[in-house]
């Protein structure tokens, strides 16, 4: 019987977490996996309807004998971001140090363009930027690259200024570790690492110890990779010269890596592609910290 945890995975990321490398879901593996997790088939069919309807999918067949198709603009949306996944553990090893320079923008976008201004903002928000004021925002990271590639993609780079400080002053103070506890939601982003480390460790324990089936192995590498999302995406990854010390996330990923190595071990058929991408990233991890055990 599988275990049952409390973590959330929603009908949706576990639909979208179960597409393979070939694009396609087995439909009989993705109810089996929902109901180990604790959902109907209704939630399923309806989740599978929705997205069809919506254009992401398209279905062949019926019922537990059907396939899923993930579309081409599916599969570019679901691809994890490596790049920042692998950014995250060469800061927490002490390759990825802080030269002390603020990264800022700014942008004054008009009225008239409400839709690229929003997304604008949810997509700085996103590459780990916080507020200072209105159309002014910060990151401790050279994102330049990356806000680039967004105000291109939003025609937007005639209302955008990127510039780097050494010498910036929050709130009064100039003290980096403090303008990070005030621009940033830590104690939040803490709290997120230490869910995932708990969970972490739990499933750790059951790899180590259980002889778990395929179904058991698929279940535990979606909540893990679920849980492990959660904690990420509102991280700005900041460097550890501006976080409390010790930091929650520097152990929940160390520990995430160490059951990636296992469910990696144990090859499971038909890994989930999000599966591929993650074992990839962190089966480099692994190789640097020289295959180090984790309790």
């Amino acid at each position: 019987m599988v275990e049952k945890h409390s973590i959330e995975v929603t009908t949706r990321t576990l639909v979208e977490s179960m597409v393979r490398e070939d694009a396609t879901i087995d439909a009989g593996e993705l109810y089996t996996v929902a109901n180990a997790l604790g959902m109907t088939d209704q939630q399923v069919r309806l989740c599978i309807r929705r997205l069809v309807a919506d254009g992401q999918f398209t279905q062949h067949g019926r019922g537990r004998k059907a396939v899923l198709h993930a579309t081409t603009a599916t599969m570019s949306a679901l691809a994890p971001d490596a790049e920042f996944v692998r950014y995250m553990f060469d800061q927490d090893r002490g390759a990825a140090d802080w030269d002390g320079c603020w990264h800022l923008v700014a942008f004054a976008i008009p009225e008239t363009a409400r839709a690229a201004r929003d997304a604008m903002r949810d997509g700085i928000v996103r590459l780990g930027g916080a507020p200072i004021q209105g159309g002014l925002y910060v990151s401790a990271n050279a994102w330049e690259p990356h806000l680039d590639a967004l105000t291109a993609e939003l025609d937007v780079a005639d209302h955008v200024t990127t510039f780097t400080t050494a010498d910036l002053h929050v709130g009064g103070t100039d003290a980096p570790r403090r303008i990070a506890a005030r621009l940033w939601p830590l104690d939040d982003i803490a709290a997120r690492h230490r869910r995932l480390l708990d969970f972490a460790r739990r499933t750790l324990r059951r790899l180590r110890t259980a002889d778990l089936t395929d179904t058991e192995l698929l279940t535990a590498t979606i909540e893990l990779a679920a849980e492990f999302t959660r904690a990420m995406e509102p991280d700005p990854l900041l460097p550890p010269q501006l976080l409390p010390q010790p930091w929650a996330g520097t152990k929940a990923r160390r520990v995430v890596a160490e059951c990636w190595s296992l469910l990696v071990a144990a090859e499971t058929p038909a890994p989930p592609r999000l599966f591929r991408a993650y074992a990839e990233v962190i089966s480099d991890v692994i190789v640097h910290a020289g295959h180090q055990q984790v309790s």
